[in-house]
Protein backbone atom coordinates (compact mmCIF):
# COMPACT_ATOMS: atom_id res chain seq x y z
CA UNK A 1 0.00 0.00 0.00
CA UNK A 2 1.51 3.37 -0.78
CA UNK A 3 1.14 6.29 1.32
CA UNK A 4 -0.21 9.53 0.11
CA UNK A 5 0.97 12.58 2.46
CA UNK A 6 -1.06 15.44 1.18
CA UNK A 7 -0.95 19.27 0.99
CA UNK A 8 -4.04 21.64 0.58
CA UNK A 9 -3.42 24.84 -1.23
CA UNK A 10 -5.05 27.87 -0.37
CA UNK A 11 -3.44 31.34 -1.67
CA UNK A 12 -0.35 29.55 -2.12
CA UNK A 13 -0.44 28.16 1.31
CA UNK A 14 -0.15 24.81 3.15
CA UNK A 15 -3.66 24.18 4.87
CA UNK A 16 -6.01 22.02 6.26
CA UNK A 17 -9.91 22.05 6.65
CA UNK A 18 -12.32 20.04 8.84
CA UNK A 19 -14.72 18.18 7.43
CA UNK A 20 -14.59 20.08 4.14
CA UNK A 21 -15.64 23.59 5.72
CA UNK A 22 -13.66 26.51 4.27
CA UNK A 23 -14.92 28.48 7.60
CA UNK A 24 -12.43 26.15 9.94
CA UNK A 25 -9.46 26.26 8.11
CA UNK A 26 -5.12 25.84 9.43
CA UNK A 27 -2.57 27.43 7.86
CA UNK A 28 0.64 24.62 8.13
CA UNK A 29 3.09 26.71 6.06
CA UNK A 30 3.91 29.28 3.58
CA UNK A 31 5.81 27.22 1.99
CA UNK A 32 4.34 23.93 0.35
CA UNK A 33 7.61 23.18 -1.40
CA UNK A 34 9.51 22.89 1.72
CA UNK A 35 6.86 19.94 3.21
CA UNK A 36 7.33 18.18 -0.07
CA UNK A 37 11.14 17.70 0.75
CA UNK A 38 10.37 17.03 4.20
CA UNK A 39 8.23 13.98 3.14
CA UNK A 40 10.23 12.85 0.59
CA UNK A 41 13.14 12.94 3.31
CA UNK A 42 10.74 10.33 5.19
CA UNK A 43 10.71 8.20 2.65
CA UNK A 44 7.37 8.95 0.61
CA UNK A 45 7.40 8.16 -2.87
CA UNK A 46 3.98 9.68 -3.55
CA UNK A 47 2.49 12.91 -2.71
CA UNK A 48 -1.49 13.91 -2.68
CA UNK A 49 -2.35 17.52 -3.59
CA UNK A 50 -5.33 19.25 -3.70
CA UNK A 51 -5.93 22.92 -4.99
CA UNK A 52 -9.02 24.26 -2.81
CA UNK A 53 -9.54 27.30 -4.26
CA UNK A 54 -9.33 25.50 -7.74
CA UNK A 55 -12.08 23.06 -6.40
CA UNK A 56 -14.72 26.05 -5.30
CA UNK A 57 -14.07 27.78 -8.81
CA UNK A 58 -12.73 25.55 -11.52
CA UNK A 59 -9.58 27.76 -11.81
CA UNK A 60 -5.66 26.58 -11.31
CA UNK A 61 -4.64 29.86 -9.22
CA UNK A 62 -1.94 27.66 -7.26
CA UNK A 63 -0.24 26.46 -10.62
CA UNK A 64 3.26 27.97 -9.98
CA UNK A 65 3.38 26.58 -6.18
CA UNK A 66 2.53 23.42 -7.29
CA UNK A 67 5.50 23.43 -9.88
CA UNK A 68 7.61 23.59 -7.16
CA UNK A 69 6.13 21.42 -5.37
CA UNK A 70 7.04 19.19 -7.77
CA UNK A 71 10.31 20.51 -8.43
CA UNK A 72 10.84 20.28 -4.45
CA UNK A 73 9.92 16.93 -3.58
CA UNK A 74 10.52 15.03 -6.99
CA UNK A 75 7.54 12.08 -5.91
CA UNK A 76 4.72 10.69 -7.95
CA UNK A 77 2.51 13.43 -7.45
CA UNK A 78 -1.58 13.40 -8.48
CA UNK A 79 -3.76 16.78 -7.87
CA UNK A 80 -7.35 17.62 -7.53
CA UNK A 81 -9.42 20.25 -7.15
CA UNK A 82 -11.25 22.04 -10.06
CA UNK A 83 -10.44 20.37 -13.17
CA UNK A 84 -13.13 20.28 -15.40
CA UNK A 85 -12.12 20.55 -18.75
CA UNK A 86 -9.03 20.01 -21.36
CA UNK A 87 -7.46 22.82 -21.07
CA UNK A 88 -6.99 22.52 -17.23
CA UNK A 89 -5.93 18.87 -17.32
CA UNK A 90 -3.40 19.31 -19.89
CA UNK A 91 -1.80 22.61 -17.80
CA UNK A 92 -1.61 19.90 -15.30
CA UNK A 93 0.14 17.44 -17.15
CA UNK A 94 2.78 19.61 -18.71
CA UNK A 95 3.55 20.69 -15.87
CA UNK A 96 4.45 17.65 -14.60
CA UNK A 97 1.70 15.93 -12.57
CA UNK A 98 1.54 12.16 -12.47
CA UNK A 99 -1.73 11.73 -12.20
CA UNK A 100 -5.19 14.70 -12.53
CA UNK A 101 -7.56 13.76 -10.22
CA UNK A 102 -11.54 14.38 -11.57
CA UNK A 103 -14.15 14.68 -9.00
CA UNK A 104 -16.96 17.25 -9.76
CA UNK A 105 -16.09 16.78 -13.30
CA UNK A 106 -16.48 12.75 -13.35
CA UNK A 107 -19.76 13.47 -11.51
CA UNK A 108 -21.38 16.26 -14.09
CA UNK A 109 -19.51 15.66 -17.22
CA UNK A 110 -19.38 12.31 -18.30
CA UNK A 111 -17.69 13.38 -22.20
CA UNK A 112 -14.93 14.86 -20.50
CA UNK A 113 -14.27 12.56 -18.23
CA UNK A 114 -14.34 10.34 -21.41
CA UNK A 115 -11.89 12.83 -23.52
CA UNK A 116 -9.79 12.45 -20.79
CA UNK A 117 -9.35 8.95 -20.10
CA UNK A 118 -8.84 8.92 -23.68
CA UNK A 119 -6.08 10.88 -24.16
CA UNK A 120 -4.31 10.70 -20.57
CA UNK A 121 -5.42 7.00 -19.91
CA UNK A 122 -4.09 5.93 -16.57
CA UNK A 123 -2.86 9.46 -15.17
CA UNK A 124 -6.59 9.98 -15.00
CA UNK A 125 -7.98 9.27 -11.44
CA UNK A 126 -11.73 10.16 -10.08
CA UNK A 127 -12.00 11.49 -6.57
CA UNK A 128 -15.22 10.08 -4.68
CA UNK A 129 -15.99 12.13 -2.16
CA UNK A 130 -18.88 10.28 -0.10
CA UNK A 131 -21.43 12.35 1.96
CA UNK A 132 -23.99 10.52 3.86
CA UNK A 133 -23.59 7.94 1.48
CA UNK A 134 -23.96 10.21 -1.31
CA UNK A 135 -21.04 11.95 -3.78
CA UNK A 136 -20.06 15.42 -3.25
CA UNK A 137 -19.31 17.95 -5.26
CA UNK A 138 -18.42 21.31 -5.54
CA UNK A 139 -15.35 20.98 -3.17
CA UNK A 140 -17.83 19.16 -0.62
CA UNK A 141 -20.19 22.14 -1.51
CA UNK A 142 -22.91 20.15 -2.62
CA UNK A 143 -24.37 17.00 -2.55
CA UNK A 144 -25.45 14.73 -5.57
CA UNK A 145 -28.13 12.31 -5.75
CA UNK A 146 -26.04 9.70 -7.05
CA UNK A 147 -25.37 6.79 -4.29
CA UNK A 148 -21.23 5.95 -3.68
CA UNK A 149 -21.75 2.18 -4.53
CA UNK A 150 -23.31 2.99 -7.96
CA UNK A 151 -20.88 5.85 -8.68
CA UNK A 152 -18.03 3.57 -8.30
CA UNK A 153 -19.62 0.37 -10.66
CA UNK A 154 -20.35 3.28 -13.52
CA UNK A 155 -16.89 4.30 -12.94
CA UNK A 156 -15.34 1.01 -13.37
CA UNK A 157 -17.45 0.10 -16.47
CA UNK A 158 -16.14 3.41 -18.18
CA UNK A 159 -12.54 2.44 -17.52
CA UNK A 160 -10.86 4.92 -14.60
CA UNK A 161 -8.27 2.50 -12.66
CA UNK A 162 -7.98 4.44 -9.71
CA UNK A 163 -10.44 6.31 -7.09
CA UNK A 164 -9.40 8.04 -4.28
CA UNK A 165 -12.53 7.99 -2.13
CA UNK A 166 -12.96 10.56 0.19
CA UNK A 167 -15.58 10.34 3.63
CA UNK A 168 -16.06 13.98 4.12
CA UNK A 169 -17.38 13.10 7.90
CA UNK A 170 -14.45 11.92 8.61
CA UNK A 171 -11.71 14.42 6.74
CA UNK A 172 -9.35 16.48 9.33
CA UNK A 173 -11.53 15.34 12.48
CA UNK A 174 -9.20 12.89 14.21
CA UNK A 175 -11.44 10.40 14.40
CA UNK A 176 -10.13 7.28 12.54
CA UNK A 177 -10.81 6.33 9.30
CA UNK A 178 -13.44 4.85 7.60
CA UNK A 179 -12.65 0.97 7.58
CA UNK A 180 -15.86 -0.52 6.60
CA UNK A 181 -16.49 1.61 3.87
CA UNK A 182 -13.13 0.91 2.32
CA UNK A 183 -13.57 -2.96 3.03
CA UNK A 184 -16.84 -3.05 1.13
CA UNK A 185 -15.53 -0.71 -1.86
CA UNK A 186 -12.42 -3.02 -2.17
CA UNK A 187 -14.41 -6.55 -2.23
CA UNK A 188 -16.94 -5.31 -4.70
CA UNK A 189 -14.72 -3.88 -6.85
CA UNK A 190 -11.74 -4.42 -8.92
CA UNK A 191 -10.09 -0.67 -8.72
CA UNK A 192 -7.17 0.92 -7.57
CA UNK A 193 -8.95 2.06 -4.37
CA UNK A 194 -7.35 5.07 -2.05
CA UNK A 195 -8.50 5.60 1.54
CA UNK A 196 -8.98 9.33 2.25
CA UNK A 197 -10.20 10.98 5.11
CA UNK A 198 -9.61 10.34 8.95
CA UNK A 199 -6.31 8.24 8.39
CA UNK A 200 -5.28 9.39 11.86
CA UNK A 201 -2.68 6.75 13.54
CA UNK A 202 -0.89 4.26 12.82
CA UNK A 203 -3.24 1.90 14.07
CA UNK A 204 -5.54 3.12 10.74
CA UNK A 205 -2.65 2.49 8.55
CA UNK A 206 -2.40 -1.40 9.74
CA UNK A 207 -5.89 -1.72 9.30
CA UNK A 208 -5.98 -0.40 5.83
CA UNK A 209 -3.21 -2.14 4.89
CA UNK A 210 -4.72 -5.58 5.76
CA UNK A 211 -7.65 -5.03 3.22
CA UNK A 212 -4.86 -4.88 0.63
CA UNK A 213 -6.33 -1.66 -1.23
CA UNK A 214 -3.59 0.83 -3.37
CA UNK A 215 -3.48 3.53 -0.84
CA UNK A 216 -4.07 5.90 2.23
CA UNK A 217 -3.97 9.54 2.16
CA UNK A 218 -2.03 10.99 5.24
CA UNK A 219 -3.26 14.94 5.95
CA UNK A 220 -3.75 16.67 9.53
CA UNK A 221 -2.14 13.70 11.23
CA UNK A 222 0.72 14.48 9.89
CA UNK A 223 0.84 18.21 10.63
CA UNK A 224 -0.15 17.57 13.83
CA UNK A 225 2.18 14.82 14.49
CA UNK A 226 -0.63 12.29 15.35
CA UNK A 227 1.15 9.82 12.86
CA UNK A 228 4.92 9.92 11.90
CA UNK A 229 4.99 9.71 8.49
CA UNK A 230 8.24 7.17 8.23
CA UNK A 231 6.67 5.26 10.78
CA UNK A 232 3.68 4.66 8.84
CA UNK A 233 5.49 3.99 5.70
CA UNK A 234 7.25 1.38 7.08
CA UNK A 235 4.00 0.31 8.34
CA UNK A 236 2.12 0.16 4.56
CA UNK A 237 4.90 -1.45 3.03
Amino acid sequence: MYIFPAIDLFEGKAVRLLKGDYEKMTVYSEFPEKIAENFASCGASHIHIVDLEGAKDGTTPNLGTVKKIIEGGKLFSEIGGGIRNMRTAEKYINAGIDRIILGTAAVNDEAFLKEALKEFGEKVAVGADIKDGFVATHGWLQKSEIRCAGFFEKMQALGVKTIICTDISKDGAMMGTNHELYRELSEKFDINLTASGGVSSLDDVKRLKELNIYGAIIGKAYYTGAINLKEAIEVAE
